[in-house]
């Protein structure tokens, strides 16, 4: 379970790139409640998405020639060094390692298969102020063109731990945890294949949800689009795939109660 202890190669943070953020920020407000709270005229249009007060993502302005898509952050003792693991085990740099004033230091990364990510190394911030809650990040996952070779990236960057789970017949699964602590309680995401031939590598992140249909319904009225309509899965939950009206994916669970 992804909680805000945030051990070392954990999802951490997560921030949307967005062509238009007071938009962006009122498709999230009338689907989870998100405000919005600069980070300040020094961050270049970058704040917080937040809940009751407390920090569950960030939005900021999409770099030229990029689409909008969640970028999902895992903490690191040391961005520069997990740079060059990342590197050398196949990964290409997409930034450089820079300080963020004094919040943290940070890198993005694409694994071998082209899926992106951020690197954090901690300062004065580690990381969301709210998980697991309703309407914050719970999950992430990742859907590779090839899952061998996906994890086995991750395993040598994060050293983390997967466990086979089929969650319907044949459909190929692993659940992944930190490289630390009980397996089952540090689990925080997992890997699966692309969902369909031609599909990018990406990281989604998945939203705990009260009510799945009725997210959907806001998110729907607000603009956005479904992907894959809400369904049940066994021993897991019910589960939906939306894009915002920019077309960045996310994804919403209502687990079942011993997940």
């Amino acid at each position: 379970m992804l909680t805000t202890d945030f051990p070392a190669g954990s999802p951490c943070w997560i921030d949307l790139g967005s062509p238009d953020i007071p938009a962006t920020v009122g498709f999230y407000n009338e689907v989870f409640g998100w405000t919005f709270q600069s980070a300040g005229p020094e961050a270049g249009g970058y704040g917080f998405l937040q809940l009751d007060g407390k920090t569950v993502g960030a939005v900021g302005p999409l770099n030229e020639g990029d689409q909008s898509t969640w970028t999902t952050y895992f903490l690191t003792p040391d961005v520069d060094a997990a740079v060059k693991t990342a590197e050398q085990a196949g990964g290409r740099v997409l930034v450089q390692p820079m300080d963020v004033m004094s919040e943290g230091r940070f890198a993005q990364v694409a694994d071998p298969q082209g899926a992106r990510f951020a690197l954090w190394q901690a300062g004065n911030t580690t990381g969301l102020d709210t998980v697991s809650a309703d309407n914050s990040l719970c999950w992430s996952e990742l859907h590779t063109s090839d899952q061998d070779a996906g994890f086995a990236f991750y395993k040598t960057l994060f050293s983390w731990r997967a466990e086979n789970f089929e969650p319907s017949p044949g459909m190929s699964y692993q659940v992944v945890s930190t490289a630390e602590g009980d397996q089952q309680e540090t689990s925080f995401g997992g890997i699966a294949p692309v969902m369909g031939e031609g599909e990018p590598s990406a990281w989604t992140p998945y939203f705990a949800a009260d009510d799945v249909d009725a997210l959907i319904a806001k998110a729907t009225a607000a603009g956005g689009t479904v992907m894959m309509p809400a369904s049940d899965v066994e021993n897991v939950g019910r589960i939906a795939w939306l894009a915002d009206p920019n077309g960045a994916p996310f994804a919403l669970i209502k687990g079942e109660p011993r997940q």
